[in-house]
């Protein structure tokens, strides 16, 4: 048996799997199987490193060539992607949905991209997002836009609850999620303007000042911010690296006394961010600029995240615990668990049955 067949041999699996999941032709989800498990195995999306890392006959030269054709002529529908990667999630709906912004400069091209993701044990999940050809924050239509997107593929009664940050807020954004009875949890500004009937004009953490720090309480009663009627919840906070306290004040309109709890699932995004880009995928490495082929790139890193994940998550549960160091924070999260695993799967020649393994995790679902 020659290299090559090993090759395909090694792959047979994986290549079926995604074609029954995506309709492509076998010669296009060939190239998806490899763009994937090389991203895995070398930890950058650059385009060049990860040309090196195809298995086969091929030289590099024509690898990188074969990448830039993809990226530069194929058509992903994200929309399939997230159909994907919603069958691939680790647990079953109604879903935590986290809302945020990352963004990074290359050259003089601001590449700044809103995602919707699924919150779950550490990480957020991402399932769509919006390339926003602009810098800076994103406005309510294109919020609306994402979510009208979620909604038809997956409709509301996926949703558990929406939780975003101080800047996802806004008049026309909170009647968007109140007139789709999505759950929400928002963080506000502190010194938003509030209405507190009886009461008046108030800033918002002039009702939550007496607390004391890691003190939280609900108020009472609903207050008007902007023209809707919500509640609000506070945490009084101390920023160590600034020397001084702080308030977290959430908005929401059901659900009062899962504000604060909620609310904390927020940051799991943030983790998925960063194991993007620094702990995971690099994504910063990327010299794309055109708006178009990093949405390709972000589809391709989606499907390998969620499936890096679930191989962390299934080492931990049925092989090997994850080590807790002595702060009480596990040494590995489940997703650089997961992509150690898979990394060192797919780079062992000698022994092709725990890349079968990672593979059968993609198979059972």
């Amino acid at each position: 048996m020659n290299k090559n067949t090993k090759v395909e041999d090694k792959y047979s699996e994986l290549t079926t799997l995604f074609k029954d999941k995506t309709g492509w032709n076998k010669a296009r989800v060939k190239f998806f199987v490899l763009f994937i498990c090389s991203m895995c195995k070398l930890q950058t999306v650059s385009f060049v490193k990860l040309s090196q890392g195809f298995e086969g006959k091929a030289m590099q030269e024509s690898n990188l060539r074969r990448i830039q054709r993809f990226f530069a002529t194929f058509v992903i529908d994200n929309h399939l992607i997230a159909n994907i990667v919603f069958s691939l999630l680790p647990h079953e709906p109604p879903y935590k949905l986290s809302l945020d912004r990352t963004n990074w400069k290359f050259g003089k091209t601001d590449i700044n991209i809103l995602m919707l993701s699924v919150c779950y044990k550490g990480v957020a999940l991402p399932i769509l997002w919006t390339l926003l050809p602009k810098r800076g924050n994103s406005n309510c239509n294109e919020r609306k836009e994402l979510l009208d997107r979620y909604i038809k593929l997956f409709g509301t009664s996926s949703i558990d609850s929406f939780m975003a940050d101080r800047e996802f807020i806004g008049g026309d954004w909170f009647d968007e999620l109140i007139k789709c009875h999505i759950p929400f949890y928002i963080r506000i500004r502190n010194n938003m303007k509030v209405v507190v009937p009886g009461k008046g004009e108030k800033k918002a953490f002039w009702l939550f000042n007496h607390l004391k720090v890691n003190q939280s309480m609900h108020y009472e009663g609903l207050v008007y911010v902007g023209e809707n009627l919500v509640y609000l919840s506070g945490v009084k906070t101390f920023i160590k690296s600034e020397n001084r306290n702080d308030t977290l004040i959430i908005a929401s309109f059901t659900k009062q006394d899962q504000a604060v709890i909620n609310y904390k699932e927020r940051w799991q995004i943030e983790t998925m961010f960063r194991a993007m880009k620094t702990s995971g995928f690099n994504l910063e490495d990327t010299h794309l600029t055109d708006l178009e082929r990093i949405s390709k790139l972000i589809a391709m890193i989606s499907i390998a995240f969620v499936w890096v994940y679930r191989i962390g998550l299934d080492k931990h549960m049925k092989i090997k615990k994850i080590k807790i160091k002595k702060h009480g924070r596990m040494a590995f999260s489940f997703f650089k668990y997961g992509l150690i695993r898979l990394a060192h799967a797919i780079l062992n020649s000698l022994d092709y049955r725990e890349f079968e393994k990672c593979v059968k995790i993609l198979s059972c679902t």
